[in-house]
């Protein structure tokens, strides 16, 4: 299973360039406080980042999965903010990417 044994974050260049830290930091937090160990994590999760009110809410999906779980953050919305982000775990090595540089 995978995001069970981490061993490195990392969050691609494109990443950090298009997203405050404290958005970066909120994807880790979802995924250690809401998702590990309690949803079977597959690779490859998504995220997707939507206008909830002027702030962001962060909606997590995965193939073959029927459900998804929305997290409201108190950190404001930006329109050039990435829509959808991916998180890969390679053998513990854990990168938020963009879909473009996957070609997804």
């Amino acid at each position: 299973m995978a995001f069970t044994n981490t061993t490195g974050r990392y969050a691609s260049f494109s990443t950090v360039t298009s997203l405050p830290g404290n958005v970066i930091d909120s994807i880790w937090y979802i995924i250690d406080n809401y998702l590990k160990h309690v949803i079977p994590l597959k690779s490859i999760i998504r995220f997707q980042l939507t206008n909830n009110e002027g702030n962001i809410t962060v909606i997590f999906s995965q193939e073959h999965y029927l459900n998804a779980l929305s997290v409201d953050l108190q950190i404001p919305f930006d329109p050039l903010y990435p829509r959808k982000l991916l998180v890969i775990d390679k053998k513990g090595q854990e990168t938020i990417v963009l879909p473009d540089e996957l070609h997804f």
